[in-house]
């Protein structure tokens, strides 16, 4: 049955026509003759324009009680305007109340993070919000696709598990009936159960962390992809964590460019996200961060952002002398690009507090440590686009990581550093496959051998060279929308602390 409504996003469909909506009133403005309706339905944005002259008295009065969030449908005639959000506008001929909404908490000026996160059921309806889902939509469209088109199936791993992954201090413990059990760090054992019976699978779902992390890029409930190939090796798997990176950034490039100019995204540096990635053994990627090249760097970031954040006080500084004697439209212009520099100077101060660990990463840090946040960070200072760091000291890589053959310190992992300072997005590498190894790894690791029976037996019956890896879905998003915290990249996210909305 057709709908009696036409969505916002299928104007274009509909330009010329008479057309009703059905949605939310994001803003409005008005004079004694007219009302500008901001109507918003999830798919978009569109002004309409509500002329006394031209609609009843009782349209009228409607378009005068509705306030910000009220629910509202509009009839009007459909016509194309470049200058209005979306590119349409709508000459109203009807407009009626679904339901009046009591006085919105979130305004146009700037909340706080706690008050926006306490009521993130609302912020979701601010256009960036809106924005930053659109393009998380589109990019778990495109992770679907990829692997589809390359005869990949998608499998689904167990959340609830009777084993750790990657260690036991990061797990959330239940009781299943009386034993213990886990919220899943990663589908990835499982993913190798699965790629032995169906040669190439993926896993999409929910993993967990209980690392008790404040860090802008740590969520406790998170959403992994990861794939498991029988028969590829660490080459292999890094021509394809490549390939994929590449597909899904160039699809949200050509397909969420309103949603990424609303969010401000400068698109320069994903444009850049082509092959070939640059890629370094851990041993050169060490050298590289100790290099006198890296300090260089930092001196030169260092004096950059004492100019930059000079430059934005000056701004500011002759914002408040024009104020008192600018009109309504120029204080809301100077009110939203108050809003737009204080963020950034917040996140110059924050660049301020950590070149001092940077500084420490480039002069201290010691073969065979693991790479932390500041590390990632100045490794990739280095390049224009995302580097994978290969063969890492298999200390600080999971227990089931195959060994290089031709230097047993190191295991076959592989990372993948995003740039701009978003670090690791990927992390793989080859699977061991000798059942004798596997075996003096979890003992080694005082891991229970009865839970990892089971994951033995893969390498008991047909075993074969096969590799994987896991990409977190909101540290993607993060860096592709080029946001300063994770938490907005998830509708309801959890973090240390906070379990509502």
């Amino acid at each position: 049955m057709a709908s009696d409504f036409v969505s916002i996003g299928a104007l274009a469909g509909h330009e010329g026509q008479q057309a009703t909506l059905k949605g939310w009133l994001y803003n409005k403005r008005g004079s004694k003759s007219l009302y500008f309706l901001i109507l918003r339905d999830g798919s978009g944005m569109v002004q309409c324009v509500v002329n006394q002259q031209e609609v009843d008295d009782a349209s009228w009065q409607a378009a005068g009680e509705a306030t910000q969030e009220s629910a509202l449908a509009v009839t009007g005639r459909v016509v194309k305007d470049e200058r209005q959000v979306g590119g349409f506008e709508i000459q109203a001929t009807a407009v009626s109340l679904i339901s009046i909404a009591d006085d919105y908490p979130i305004s146009p000026k700037a909340h706080g993070v706690d008050f926006l996160m306490d009521r993130r059921h609302l912020w979701l309806r601010s256009r960036r919000q809106w924005a930053i889902m659109r393009v998380r939509n589109r990019i778990i469209m495109s992770i679907h696709a990829f692997f589809q088109e390359r005869g990949f199936i998608q499998m689904d791993a167990p959340i609830l598990t009777e084993n750790a992954v990657e260690g036991t201090s990061t797990l959330f413990e239940i009781d299943y009936f009386g034993q213990p059990a886990y919220l899943t760090q990663s589908g990835q054992l499982h993913g190798e159960a699965m790629a032995m019976a169906f040669g190439k699978i993926y896993t999409f779902g929910p993993t967990f962390r209980a690392e008790k992390s404040k860090t802008r890029r740590h969520l406790t409930e998170f959403w992994m992809i990861e794939p498991e190939m029988a028969f590829y090796d660490l080459n292999m798997n890094m021509d394809l964590a490549e390939d994929f990176l590449v597909r899904i950034v160039g699809d949200a490039l050509r397909d969420c460019k309103a949603e990424l100019a609303v969010i401000g995204r400068d698109t320069a540096p994903l444009e850049r996200v082509q092959k070939p990635f640059p890629r370094m053994s851990y041993t050169e990627a060490v050298d590289l961060l100790c290099s006198d090249e890296t300090l260089a760097m930092l001196d030169e970031r260092e004096a950059a952002l004492h100019d930059e954040k000079a430059a934005l006080l000056d701004e500011r500084k002759e914002n408040q002398k024009i104020y008192g004697q600018a009109k309504k439209w120029q204080k809301k212009k100077i009110d939203a690009r108050e809003i737009e520099i204080n963020q950034r100077l917040d996140q110059i101060e924050e660049d301020f507090r950590n070149i001092p660990q940077w500084r420490a990463s480039a002069k201290h840090f010691e073969w065979g440590g693991d790479f932390g946040g500041s590390d990632e960070t100045l490794i990739t200072w280095h390049y224009d686009r995302p580097i994978i760091v290969h063969r890492y000291p298999a200390p600080v890589k999971a227990f089931y990581m195959k060994r290089d053959p031709d230097d047993d310190r190191l295991a076959l992992g592989m990372d993948v550093l995003a740039p701009e300072g978003y670090g690791e997005i990927i992390g793989g590498g080859e699977r061991a496959t000798d059942l004798a190894f596997l075996e003096k790894q979890v003992a080694d690791h005082n891991l229970p051998p009865e839970a990892f029976e089971w994951y033995f037996d893969l390498r008991r019956y047909g075993s074969v060279p096969h590799s994987g890896f896991g990409l977190g879905l909101e540290r993607t998003v993060s860096w592709i929308c080029c946001l300063d915290h994770i938490r907005e990249t998830v509708p309801f996210p959890r973090l240390l602390g906070r379990l509502a909305p």
